[in-house]
């Protein structure tokens, strides 16, 4: 009979997997920014284990990998797909028809290029202005800048991720960039924005999204001399309370999704005019600082066991 059992629990799907990348499933060196990635996983795993679930951490691209002996896979820090864009996207349309997705890939088709923003923006959510240069396109950055006004931009990839190629524009420094834009534009969409100036001095609040509720927030400051807030570059982080009016905003942003998705994290900074925009929507794999709230994973986990359930 131990046999018998034996085979049974091989055979036994797990119930969830969290996907991250190769080189944070048995990192050798775990420094502060690895330990981060640990502690996230271990606060979603832990959880997840107390309702009975049986449940693993693999890379995405794992080659051993059965996906279908996986009742659902949810996405963590799968933060190399950027850089390995065709690679992933293979990998999403063969998984995909092999376990369940959370978040589902049509959400993360969606979700990878930058362009959605202009999809939220025509449902009434308020972005950051944003202009798209096509790929190919032959009018200068100069070109570009004068059409969208003002007097400073970012410019970054459509499809990108912790801060790939983004760069401050301003009136001065527009003739350096004509070259990395030419040689950008031709290989990929560009997105053009003009620069936020509250970044500066206010920063960019995150609030986390669970279940389509509002659970808890961050603020994320940039380092002196900087504009990009993500910790890669020296930003920091502080817990957040946001208003009635910014909980209200993020829980619209992510209602405005179809389908709605389980879990989001909602970037949001004032415009030039002091205004509430949309930065990003994160949808992939937001970085969701369960670290500061630990229980706010409950109502993620409610939903994968929902999710689950309903097969």
């Amino acid at each position: 009979s131990s046999v018998v059992c034996r085979i049974y629990i091989r055979n036994m799907k797990t119930d969830v997997t969290i996907l991250t990348e190769a080189q944070y499933v048995n990192p050798e060196k775990v420094d502060w920014y690895v330990q981060q990635i640990l502690s996230e996983d271990r606060i979603l795993q832990t959880a997840l284990e107390e309702r009975g679930m049986q449940v693993r951490r693999k890379a995405w691209d794992d080659k051993n990998m059965d996906w279908t002996q996986t009742k659902c896979a949810i996405f963590r820090a799968t933060w190399d797909y950027f850089h390995r864009f065709e690679e992933f996207s293979k990998w999403l349309e063969t998984a995909s028809q092999e376990t369940m997705l959370i978040n589902p890939p049509s959400t993360i088709q969606w979700n990878i290029d930058k362009h959605y923003l202009l999809d939220l923006e025509e449902k009434g959510i308020p972005i950051v202005p944003s202009e798209i240069c096509k790929q190919g396109d032959s009018r200068s950055l100069q070109e570009w800048c004068d059409s969208l006004g003002g007097e400073k931009w970012v410019l970054k990839p459509t499809i990108s991720g912790a801060a790939r190629h983004t760069y401050l524009i301003d009136r001065d420094n527009v003739k350096q960039h004509e070259k990395i834009f030419s040689d950008l534009i031709e290989k990929e969409d560009m997105m053009l924005q003009p620069f936020m100036e509250h970044i500066l001095t206010e920063g960019e609040v995150s609030l986390m999204v669970m279940n389509g509720k509002y659970t808890h927030a961050i603020k994320k400051i940039a380092k002196e001399g900087d504009f990009r807030v993500q910790d890669d570059f020296g930003g920091s982080v502080h817990k957040y309370s946001p208003s009635k009016e910014e909980v209200l905003f993020a829980e619209r942003a992510i209602a405005a999704c179809d389908p709605m998705p389980l879990y989001g994290r909602v970037d949001m900074l004032r415009d030039n005019t002091g205004q509430w925009v949309l930065g990003e929507l994160e949808l992939i794999e937001p970085e969701l600082w369960f670290r500061e709230s630990p229980d706010a994973v409950e109502p993620l986990v409610d939903g994968i066991q929902r999710i689950l359930s309903e097969g």
